[in-house]
């Protein structure tokens, strides 16, 4: 029975543990995150067999109407179910309806009172601008009104009878709404007011009601738009009109089709010189006769037709201000169109800049993903950041009122004009969920958008995408910080969160834990696979493993999944070399690390105070053998078992003894929480350097801390880790042997009265 005892206690304490243990690990498979593969979508990343999206083709006519500031509109939906499912109703956006006086989003507005308020902060407390989409009607195909319900920013159309699969359901509405000044209330889109000269800038978008998304992963998206999470659209063919005054110029998606009714002769022929262009734009409406057509208003109305296929979305621009220039990119046997519209108040930048921007960012985009399918890129100057749609974007970066302007500005319009332009591939193309997950458009794009910027200029002042970039961001305390898979309308700290902390996990997967090469060639395979279709987070993420063969959940949980940072300590090195054995070497180097101990501030004015005073150095009879030998002479019994020790040695065993080598335990720590590779730069004493990599499963085991030892010929100066800043680590005052402290500097600010000069001012030109 005494033997049984303690096995029982043992084992019963054992299942004990099991049974509260948990897996926490950092290495834990994305198993219980990831939903379970299926027809749809293959563990792989892929479309599986059974994928499916649904289509919604458009046939509209739309009236700007200048005057009084308003779009009018009518038109003809064509459903299509592709999915397996009857479906019983469908539902629609109605995403103007965000700026309704009764929205929502307006009954959420914050607000707060302060002790000197100008009228616009006023105004903003009490929103009183009559937007939101009003419906005319919403008919069948026989012209009988159909049933619906209106919900905020959703729209439900009930239907007589199941949409089964394989079939249409067409309805027409008619509706009209006033166009928002974003000056005055903000919007993605909306119309800029030019008041020396009484003229209207149109960057028009969310302008008709607008399919949901149905698939297999939620069914219908109908989630409200509350005006941060953007859109989840539907693929489809569209055939628009827009009626403008006569002499007004629009840009679009789409096609035009009708070019003689709306252009001169002489516009297009500058129209067919640029498309064969490749090194310059060519100006199709130029600044003189932009600036003469803005001096007076036409009577007349002119209607210009565009047919895209296969778009999710549609917009335009419509002024008679505009500038217009176009050069040719070339793809193979194809010709895309780069192209700007801009008024004069965006000169000298647009006029050198934009256009080519814009071919520079097609050309860099199609390496990095596929080839730009569109006939067609627009970059449209408007008096907002930035905002996107499939082949135009409406982009801000305005000079001064002399011409002259910032780096800033410059740069700032540079960076903008290439993300909007890239985000005709994601998510244009490559089709995310916006209003779930803002980082799979955002965060992708401005990724790409960084490779782009260094092919501008290697010296391009970027802003995301480099690891050191993020770091003050991951410093921020918990409370300010939520995970990169957050829904868009709860994100804190939007841009770091959906912009840049994606980029830079990207980044460091392409330039740290896969390489250029294995990560280039996995994330063009994930864009391939779902240009024009719907990807969700899992796919992207199966789809850079499965490519790359490498498991990257580990990553994928610590950047995308939780709030941790990088923040890796050397503790600290330790120099070991062998012990030779040889008595003569040995009790050398002991007398002089004997001679180089410190000493203690006891013995040390004992000395002073006692020396020469003690009972031993008066008295010669209290001294014996220990009192007057050296402990480090070499006696020939020591040399015997040096000789001895010697012989028993394989020679194997004398090469290594005799190796000199230095031996250094390093000791880490993982104080941020988020494990990552461990990149280590060794500078010795002659100068020389060595960079060891350590991937990061380095910290399987024991993901606070581990040792290990490294082995060189010479001896050691000083180590960094992290010297080439990969891994977006936090406290670099921690990452050095010997320790240093990183200098930073702070400012004695003072305010300054006046706007100051830019540069270019301050230099007179």
């Amino acid at each position: 029975m005494k033997k049984w005892f303690p096995t029982v206690v043992v084992i019963c304490f054992s299942f004990a543990a099991l049974a509260q243990y948990t897996n926490e690990s950092k290495f834990k498979q994305l198993k219980e995150e990831l939903p379970t593969p299926n027809v749809y979508r293959t563990g792989s990343g892929a479309p599986g067999p059974w994928y499916y999206q649904q289509q919604a083709d458009y046939n509209m006519d739309i009236v700007l109407d200048d005057e009084n500031q308003k779009i009018l509109g009518e038109g003809t939906v064509v459903y299509t179910n592709n999915s397996p499912d009857p479906l019983s109703y469908i539902w629609i956006q109605l995403d103007q309806n965000v700026r309704a006086k009764d929205s929502q989003t307006q009954a959420i507005r914050k607000g707060s009172i302060s002790d000197k308020m100008s009228h616009k902060s006023l105004k903003y407390l009490f929103y009183d601008f009559d937007g939101g989409f009003k419906l005319d009607y919403l008919k069948d195909a026989n012209g009988a009104p159909l049933e619906f319900y209106v919900n905020n920013t959703m729209l439900r159309i009930n239907l007589d009878k199941p949409l089964q699969k394989g079939e249409t359901f067409t309805f027409s509405m008619k509706w009209w709404y006033n166009i928002n000044e974003r000056a005055k209330i903000g919007g993605r889109s909306g119309l800029e007011y030019f008041k020396d000269e009484d003229n209207y800038l149109y960057t028009i978008a969310q302008f008709f009601p607008r399919m949901a998304v149905y698939n297999d992963v939620e069914g219908w998206q109908n989630k409200q738009f509350l005006g941060r999470g953007e859109f989840a659209l539907v693929f489809g063919n569209y055939d628009v009109k827009i009626t403008t005054p006569s002499d007004h110029v629009v840009g679009s998606t789409g096609t035009l089709q009708n070019p003689k009714d709306v252009l001169s002769k002489e516009q297009q022929e500058r129209l067919e010189q640029a498309r064969k262009s490749v090194d310059k734009p060519v100006f199709i409406i130029t600044e003189s006769e932009a600036k003469s057509a803005e001096k007076k208003k036409a009577k007349g109305t002119k209607t210009w037709h565009f047919v895209a296929e296969n778009v999710r979305d549609f917009a335009f621009a419509s002024s008679r201000k505009f500038i217009w220039d176009a050069m040719a990119v070339k793809f193979g046997e194809r010709t895309v169109m780069a192209m700007s519209y801009y008024p004069k108040e965006g000169n000298p930048l647009w006029e050198q800049y934009s256009t080519r921007i814009v071919a520079h960012t097609l050309n860099v985009y199609s390496k990095y993903t596929f080839d730009y399918p569109y006939s067609k890129a627009i970059s449209v100057h408007s008096n907002r950041i930035g905002m996107e749609y499939p082949m135009i974007c409406f982009n801000g970066g305005r000079p001064e009122a002399d011409g002259t302007y910032s780096q800033a500005t410059k740069y700032g319009m540079l960076g903008v004009i290439i993300h909007e332009v890239g985000h005709n591939y994601f998510p244009m193309i490559v089709n995310s969920d916006e209003r779930q997950w803002t980082w799979m458009d955002e965060g992708l794009n401005t990724f790409v958008q960084y490779l782009t910027e260094v092919e501008w200029d290697v010296d391009y002042p970027v802003r995301r995408g480099p690891a050191y970039k993020i770091t003050d961001y991951m410093r921020s305390q918990p409370n300010e910080m939520v995970p990169i898979m957050t829904n868009s309308e709860s994100i804190l700290q939007f841009g770091n969160n959906a912009y840049g902390k994606p980029a830079t996990a990207l980044n460091i997967l392409r330039e740290t834990i896969l390489g250029r090469e294995l990560f280039d060639y996995a994330f063009k395979q994930y864009c391939e696979r779902w240009m024009f279709k719907h990807p969700t987070p899992a796919d992207f993420f199966r789809t850079m493993e499965d490519a790359s063969g490498t498991d990257l959940d580990w990553f994928f949980r610590g950047w995308f999944y939780t709030t941790q940072n990088v923040d890796i300590s050397l503790n600290s090195v330790q120099h070991y070399q062998f012990s030779t054995k040889n008595p003569d070497v040995e009790n050398k180097i002991a007398r002089a690390k004997n001679a180089e101990k410190d000493r203690f501030v006891g013995q040390t004015r004992n000395e002073k105070e006692y020396g020469g005073k003690t009972i031993v150095d008066k008295d010669a009879d209290m001294k014996d053998f220990y009192n007057s030998n050296d402990p480090f002479t070499v006696y020939g019994p020591d040399r015997t078992a040096y000789k001895k020790y010697l012989g028993s040695l394989s020679a194997e065993e004398k090469k290594l003894l005799n190796s000199n080598l230095n031996f250094y335990e390093m000791s880490f720590s993982n104080v941020g929480g988020l494990v990552m590779p461990v990149i280590l730069e060794f500078t010795f004493e002659d100068g020389s350097t060595e960079i060891k990599h350590m991937p990061a499963e380095i910290w399987i085991g024991n993901e606070a801390h581990f040792t290990k030892v490294f082995a060189f010929k010479k001896k050691l100066a000083k180590v960094e880790l992290d010297p080439l800043l990969e891994t977006a680590d936090t406290d670099r005052n921690n990452n050095y042997w010997p320790a240093r402290i990183e200098p930073s500097r702070f400012e004695l600010y003072k305010k300054s009265s006046g706007k100051a000069k830019n540069p270019m001012q301050k230099a007179g030109m």
